[in-house]
């Protein structure tokens, strides 16, 4: 569940939205500064930091924004705004040849996997279903705005934006590395050899 730290400072701005969106924002951008911190200070590169980098330019916009125009016709569409943004993160990195999934991988993957071509595929695959996800949730909750449906929908609505990914992303992986060795015939226990 690594995965779920990296959008921590998004569930918290949906969280304390509801107080108001300048304060949802703010905690957002207070705590995507902190986590990145955090990581800084374990000593973990920051280069590859897209989405984290992505959150902290979104939610200080967004806070100038709230906080300048707290009546503002698109804190209607906050939500939509902050799914929109993750997903142009995504395809972003994807097209950079950097998925923002690696990240995320490298606090879970030993560093001699990290170059291979297997690691970088799995995590191009990954980035990518992130991205449609975002993709679609961004349009869907654009039109819970526009309709004024219930908030109970729009939640559902979310929720399933995060819940289909992480799914995906729990199993795909060692899918992933079982096809890999099975049609490159190396065997799994073998497999330092073939990656370092």
């Amino acid at each position: 569940m690594n995965y779920l730290r990296s959008f921590i400072p998004w569930l918290v701005y949906a969280g304390v939205s509801s107080a108001g969106w300048q304060w949802g924002a703010l905690a957002g951008l207070v705590l995507a500064v902190v986590l990145l911190a955090a990581d800084r200070a374990a000593g973990l590169s920051l280069e590859s930091r897209v989405l984290e980098y992505g959150t902290i330019v979104f939610f200080a916009a967004l806070t100038a924004l709230a906080f300048a125009r707290p009546d503002s016709s698109l804190q209607a569409y906050g939500s939509a705004l902050s799914m929109g943004w993750l997903a142009l993160i995504a395809w972003l990195s994807v097209a950079v040849r950097r998925p923002f999934t690696m990240a995320i991988a490298r606090r879970m993957a030993p560093p001699e996997v990290w170059e291979t071509s297997l690691f970088r595929r799995i995590n191009t695959v990954l980035t990518a279903v992130w991205a449609l996800s975002f993709t679609l949730t961004a349009i869907a909750q654009a039109i819970v705005s526009a309709q004024d449906l219930s908030l109970i929908f729009s939640v559902l609505v979310q929720a399933a934006g995060f819940i289909l990914p992480i799914r995906f992303t729990a199993a795909y992986p060692e899918r992933a590395r079982a096809r890999f060795f099975r049609e490159s015939g190396v065997r799994p226990e073998s497999q330092g050899a073939l990656i370092s």
